[in-house]
């Protein structure tokens, strides 16, 4: 093995596990396996890997567990760790993203799903000690270096949107367009004066920056759903309506660890809001009208647009004309009729 590459060291009391994820990852990675978490202990006395894939459900000290230890250690303190589990309920996947997991893994996975998710947090852990070490110096070289920081944010910024894109292959791309249909959608409200005063005090940047993390939530869904090929059960979709207040939860965790920005404050408003309906009909809360922040309802028009126009497993795709009617149709009812107004007066642009 190269020892100029990531390392990655793989934690599980199944043996078939071990294989499977070690066949899957060492054409790109150093891969390490251990049975335990004993083990694994005893191996990071020797070598400090990269990444850290760790079975939740072992005897003895489980994973929950080892990663306290791991955390409270400064030498394995920063070292990522995904937790691989057979648990599918939110509460778990909240328990494991508090004690300071950078994602989860259902099992059983497949291979290549396995691949791209590792291959994501690897690049967000290159960012990661890129961005620590631009710190290090960056207030003696902040004019010169502003640039290169931006510029990290940004790539950062992105794969983590990556990141749950990744986890459904078949929505590759939304977060780039729904992004795209905003700033459409923005321009034309600007243009028209409509909300014009919460517009005018709004850091038109930040706010399409920020709508990248509008899905962010959706990494608490099981694979098993987000990855099925035919329509949602009631109870499958009962369970991707979580997205949207986990997604929130997530970005407050964001904020009490990064402070307080504008940036940060979009992105929960439009990760809780989006779903939620003109007519109170929506989700997580039911809120209605005006009630719903200015975010949450353009939000909504440039994520359902992108989904309509879309091909799905379930659906083929809409064209432009019976998307552009489908939502004007529902303004007033899951939209906000102002703003669909607009939206259909600027269609065009949107083709």
């Amino acid at each position: 093995m190269s020892s100029d590459r990531m390392k990655i060291i793989l934690v599980d009391d199944s043996p078939i596990i071990l294989k499977l994820a070690r066949n899957a990852l060492m054409s790109r990675y150093d891969v390490f396996t251990v049975p335990s978490a004993g083990k694994l202990f005893q191996f990071l006395e020797r070598t400090i890997p990269d990444l850290i894939l760790l079975d939740i459900l072992m005897p003895d000290v489980n994973g929950y567990e080892a990663i306290e230890i791991l955390k409270k250690n400064e030498k394995t303190a920063d070292i990522p760790v995904i937790f691989l589990t057979s648990k599918s309920d939110t509460e778990s996947d909240m328990d494991g993203l508090a004690l300071g997991a950078a994602d989860y893994i259902t099992k059983p996975f497949p291979p290549r799903l396995l691949l791209k998710r590792v291959d994501v947090h690897m690049l967000v852990e290159t960012q990661r000690r890129e961005l620590k070490k631009l710190g290090g110096n960056l207030m003696k070289m902040a004019e010169e270096k502003a640039g290169d920081a931006l510029r990290l944010h940004k790539a950062a910024l992105k794969i983590i949107s990556d990141l749950v894109e990744f986890r459904k292959d078949i929505t590759c791309g939304h977060v780039g367009r729904v992004e795209h249909f905003l700033g459409l959608l923005l321009d034309e409200m600007k243009r028209e004066g409509t909300y014009r005063d919460t517009l005018c005090a709004w850091d038109a940047g930040a706010l399409l920056q920020s709508s990248q993390l509008h899905d962010i939530g959706k990494i608490s869904v099981s694979d098993s759903i987000l990855l099925k090929p035919g329509r949602l059960t009631d109870d499958d979709f009962d369970e991707v309506k979580k997205h949207a207040a986990f997604g929130e939860a997530i970005i407050e965790k964001i904020q009490r660890s990064a402070g307080e920005s504008v940036f940060l404050a979009h992105a929960k408003i439009m990760a809780g809001t989006h779903h939620e309906r003109w007519d109170g009909t929506g989700y997580p809360r039911g809120m209605a009208g005006s009630g719903i922040p200015l975010q949450g309802r353009m939000m909504a028009i440039a994520d359902v647009y992108d989904a309509l126009v879309s091909e799905r497993p379930y659906k083929k795709a809409f064209t432009h004309e019976q998307a552009v009617e489908i939502i004007r149709s529902d303004g007033g009812r899951q939209f906000d009729p102002v703003i669909t107004e607009v939206f259909v007066n600027a269609a065009d642009r949107f083709a």
